[in-house]
């Protein structure tokens, strides 16, 4: 996963808890700043901070409008969005994570 693509992505407090949408250029340094209470207002105030669902755009323009159609969205279509993807509201935070890490170094991956 590169570390600068535009995605829309929603934070959970625990399953069917409390729901959080944003959008970032980096998602896993997003996401790491929400994990750490970095980021001051709901996702904190809430504790937030479970990665449920998050799909990647080509640009920004692009991520802004689809957070900004799923914000509009009944709470019965954002879980079902959520569920469709990811039925058991794992946490995919350590799945992007892993993704990106190298397992001998624990260093990100060359970009090569």
């Amino acid at each position: 996963m590169p570390s600068k693509q535009p995605a829309v992505y929603i934070l959970a407090s625990e399953r069917n808890g409390t729901l959080y949408i944003g959008v970032t250029s980096n998602l896993l340094q997003r996401i790491w700043q929400h994990r750490n209470d970095l980021v001051e207002g709901f996702s904190e105030r809430y504790n937030v901070h479970n990665l449920v669902y998050f799909e990647m755009h080509e640009n920004m323009e692009s991520a802004i409008a689809r957070e900004n159609q799923i914000k509009k969205w009944n709470r019965r279509w954002k879980l079902e969005l959520i569920e469709k993807h990811n039925p058991y509201w794992r946490d995919l935070y350590p799945e992007i994570l892993d993704s990106t890490t190298d397992k001998d170094t624990g260093f990100p991956r060359s970009r090569e």
